[in-house]
């Protein structure tokens, strides 16, 4: 949530500083705004509302500058507006901040009293006020030091002064905060692409750790001042994989992007021949792997319903107990967590406050941590004992689809490295699972071609009041997945249901302009989940029947079917998710909805 980008160098910091801009959107925002220098000190300029709309204010009046920062703002504290949109200004300091201030209200009653005045509802204000009240004569980032001791919460900035104009502070506590690195030139940001197209070199700042950009180079200090000798990183994917190559939205180019994705994720983690897992692919050792006795999977959103199939997994290829949780909930429940305890940890950014809050708990009790990400250098995977990275590339859609899937193989890997080294599973049995995965690529391709069946179904159903998804067993938490698509798309209300449990309740919803969306392959639970399809019908509900090639009654009982490709009962809800998300993805485009966009979603939620 919420972009940062600051830019010193040889170019029109003000061009540069809207294109990073632009490159966040994929984030979330509501507002934004620009602070550069100019020849009579620092301008400001700021709106509520789209990029777009900034970029029409700033372009009007021919600006140039040779260093500045720039914001998109998720509201907080205060609402969308003008005058909450960052930068922020006390007379020569102006900031941009991601995160929260804690104890924002005490410090502005202390500003108040000293003379202090506010325009804004924002804590951000708070801190710029703060730095300015300490700004004397001291230079900028002592100020920023000074300030920051006062200060209680989470926090990235991005800091000039009118008196240092050849200078960029930051600052980051547990919010990312990136350098990139390039030739007579530097860049601050929350993330990677706002400047890729400059640089691939970039130096990931950890927690507690200051940085000081200007024409002569970097500096990175601890808060004290102590100089830190940084690795840079060589960002690997280039700027093109970020655009849309001619869909029309960034989600429909990520869901036709998931067999290039599963392909990369999976190239060199496994031998096909010996059919063995690259355990230094997961960095963790036969030993240790062999010595957990319990896994505790945390997520959220999307990524926690990847943990709810890595449990069914894990539990039937290793035969470990597996608890999943909710990661805003795991460090509120005093878990039972001890050295013999593998914590997991999923996550697409790797910047999630309420995944890292719950991974900093799980290693304080003494377990090992595995982060699952997407995002190389980032917290949750510097942090962890040992991390395994999805290689989808960059996902710009707030709504996750590729990371998804790639999480999905990712944990099959991880359940049949650990049924190995348990010796649960043969390497014959996973010389099977392992080519069913090597095939799942081809899978998604053939799945993609029900796109325009699956548009037809959008057009009869996208004014729908409501949608139920049913699921059982491991495809339980694809029918979550598939409800939570749908709302995050087309703000229509969805729920994901166990079919089971649907006469417990949710069968009071059912009548005949209702879709039910059921998933039904060919399985052990088939004829159960066809009761509950049976269900429906007696009650006039409208069946979407999905399932697999080699059903011969697939149609049966459905007003509409949709058909995917067999594959062995793990992987099949990889093949389920993919018509789900181009349900989601239609009926979201004929409502009008900003898709890559949603209302009030933010691709990476930094605040808890």
């Amino acid at each position: 949530m919420c972009g940062i980008i600051g830019y010193i160098g040889r170019r029109n910091a003000v061009s540069v500083i809207l294109e990073g801009l632009k490159r966040l959107e994929y984030r979330g925002y509501d507002s934004a705004g620009i602070a550069f220098h100019a020849d009579t000190g620092i301008d400001v300029v700021r709106c509520r509302g789209k990029i777009r709309d900034l970029a029409t204010l700033v372009e009007s009046k021919q600006l140039t500058s040779r260093a500045g920062i720039g914001h998109t703002r998720w509201a907080t504290h205060g609402k969308p507006s003008k005058e909450n949109a960052h930068p922020h200004r006390s007379d020569g300091i102006v900031i941009v901040h991601n995160g929260i201030i804690e104890n924002f209200l005490s410090l502005k009653k202390g500003l108040i009293d000293k003379g202090y005045t506010f325009t804004s509802d924002t804590d951000t204000e708070v801190l710029c006020h703060l730095i300015r009240d300490h700004a004397g004569d001291l230079p900028l980032e002592e100020a920023v030091r000074a300030a920051i001791k006062e200060v209680r919460g989470s926090y990235a900035l991005a800091v000039i002064s009118e008196k240092e104009p050849n200078k960029i502070v930051g600052v980051r506590k547990d919010s990312p905060l990136v350098v990139g690195l390039g030739e007579d030139e530097f860049f601050i940001a929350s993330d990677v692409p706002a400047f890729l197209s400059y640089s691939r070199n970039v130096l990931f700042l950890d927690d507690g750790e200051m940085v000081v950009i200007s024409p002569e180079g970097v500096l990175v200090t601890t808060l004290d001042g102590v100089t830190v000798q940084k690795e840079v990183t060589v960002i690997t994917w280039s700027p093109s994989m970020a655009e849309k190559s001619g869909y029309r939205h960034f989600m429909l180019k990520e869901i036709f992007e998931q067999p290039r994705a599963v392909s990369d994720t999976m190239r060199g983690r496994f031998s096909s021949d010996s059919g063995e897992i690259n355990l230094e692919e997961f960095g963790l050792s036969k030993e240790i792997l062999r010595g957990m006795t319990k896994v505790f999977v945390v997520a959220c959103g999307t990524s926690w319903h990847a943990g709810l199939i890595a449990k069914y997994m894990i539990e039937e290829l290793a035969r470990v107990p597996v608890e999943v949780d909710i990661a805003s909930e795991f460090r509120y429940r005093k878990p039972l967590v001890d050295a013999e305890s593998l914590m997991v940890v999923i996550t697409q950014s790797g910047e999630t406050a309420d995944t890292l809050a719950a991974q900093r708990e799980a290693k304080a009790l003494g377990a090992r941590t595995l982060t699952i990400c997407n995002v190389v250098g980032s917290t949750s995977a510097r942090e962890a004992d040992a991390v395994f990275y999805t290689h989808s590339g960059p996902e710009i859609g707030v709504a996750s689809t590729k990371a998804f899937v790639t999480q999905i193989m990712s944990v099959y890997l991880l359940a049949i490295a650990l049924g190995q080294t348990r010796g649960v599973i043969s390497m014959d049995t996973s010389k099977e699972l392992l080519h069913e995965l090597v095939m799942l690529p081809g899978k998604i391709e053939t799945t993609l071609t029900v796109d325009s069946m699956i548009r037809a179904i959008a057009k009869e159903y996208f004014k729908a009041r409501g949608f139920i998804y049913l699921g059982r067993g491991i495809n339980f938490p694809i029918a979550l997945e598939g409800a939570l698509k749908l709302k995050e798309i087309s703000y229509i209300h969805a729920e994901g249901y166990p079919a089971g449990e649907m006469k417990h309740g949710p069968i009071a919803l059912i009548d005949e302009e209702l879709p039910v969306v059921v998933l039904a392959p060919m399985d052990s639970l088939y004829e159960k989940i066809m009761s509950s399809i049976h269900e429906v019908n007696s009650r006039g509900g409208q069946v979407i029947k999905v399932s697999n090639e080699g059903n011969s009654d697939v149609c049966d009982s459905a007003r509409h079917c949709i058909v995917v490709p067999d594959t062995n009962t793990y992987l099949m809800p990889v093949l389920l998710t993919v018509p789900l998300q181009l349900l989601a993805y239609h009926i979201g485009v004929l409502r009008g909805c900003d898709v890559d966009q949603p209302r009030n979603l933010a691709k990476s939620v930094t605040v808890e």
